[in-house]
């Protein structure tokens, strides 16, 4: 127990075993009892189609249930594979089985809202997910990197290298290093060391201006994010705040490059806190990261305005005041 606060493990929670010790342990409390599920579905194991758990919580009905829902649907496409258009069919059975039973619902984007059953749809509150790394990064910290990375321009990316990033990803690192042989390039997070060789190998004029980091501590990442010139994050559905690659960049003040798109939220292209490329092409993407590198003021304002639209709508701080107002 820490500050009031009681934390139960539990080996192998949602399968059948797990959920019937689960509900043997809830019921050792009395009610009213309310549960907050933080919802996602690739967490839930079974491949993500772990209906028999969405059922069990339907079924708590002497519970006062809140869902947090981070992510909600696999995406539906007429083109997907079988397995995937079977993924996406049954995370909307899940999502209706949870949403029919919910009390309160917050949701980490806008747009999950629109997967929710109507009576759930307009009453679900946006809560956008805080950095998972330190936002503040000390000066002497900040200024060993620095010195260990060398000169730049650096160019930096956080993230994990699946296909859909990495390719757009390679696609825009290219041509910004081949336009100035002084730039550079660190990727940092899990994957980074197998992008960087297979960058290496396609491009190997490249390689010696490109390094990775692909296991540091959360002080680490957080100390090497605050010490590039440039984030470039693409995303293939947009920006969105569930992206907590970008949130730790914007936390720490990071000018940063990205894309728009069907996820993006409007306070994006409204604060200014980023810089949005026209489409979602990596020419767009170039375009708006050859004119912050060309224009160093322009790349601290868009730092500073990353940093206050953090602290003030995407801090921990504000979606625990969120979760607060929500309770009688």
């Amino acid at each position: 127990m820490e500050h009031g606060v009681t934390v139960h493990r539990m080996s192998g929670l949602f399968t059948p075993a797990g959920l019937t010790h689960l509900t043997r342990e809830l019921n050792r409390h009395r009610a009213p009892r309310r549960l907050l599920l933080q919802y996602v579905p690739h967490a839930f194991g079974m491949k993500a189609m772990n209906v028999p758990f969405c059922a069990w919580f339907a079924s708590r009905h002497r519970d006062e249930r809140w869902v947090f829902f981070h992510e909600i649907v696999y995406p539906w496409s007429l083109s997907a594979a079988p397995r995937h258009q079977l993924l996406a069919g049954v995370t909307r059975v899940m999502a209706r089985l949870v949403g029919e039973v919910a009390d309160r619902a917050f949701v980490s984007i806008p747009s999950w809202a629109e997967h929710l059953p109507p009576r759930l749809r307009h009453r679900a509150e946006w809560c956008p997910i805080p950095s998972t790394l330190p936002t503040q990064v000390p000066a002497t910290a900040r200024a060993e990197t620095q010195t260990a990375l060398g000169a730049g321009p650096w160019l930096g990316h956080f993230g994990t290298y699946g296909a859909h990033i990495g390719g757009p990803l390679m696609s825009v690192l290219v041509p910004l290093l081949r336009a100035d042989g002084q730039r550079k390039a660190l990727l940092i997070g899990r994957g980074s060391q197998g992008f960087v060789q297979e960058l290496g190998a396609l491009h190997p004029e490249l390689a010696s201006r490109v390094q990775s980091r692909d296991a540091l501590a959360s002080e680490e990442v957080a100390a090497h994010l605050a010490a590039m010139d440039l984030l470039v994050q693409p995303y293939p559905d947009g920006v969105s705040t569930r992206r907590t690659t970008t949130m730790a960049g914007v936390s720490l003040g990071r000018p940063l490059v990205t894309q728009p798109g069907h996820l993006t939220e409007p306070i994006w292209r409204e604060s200014g806190a980023v810089a949005l490329a026209d489409n979602l092409t990596p020419e767009a993407l170039v375009r708006v990261a050859e004119r912050l590198l060309s224009q160093p003021e322009e790349r601290a304002a868009l730092g500073e305005r990353a940093a206050r639209l953090y602290r003030e709508r995407f801090a921990l701080e504000r979606t625990v005041e969120a979760l607060l107002r929500a309770a009688p």
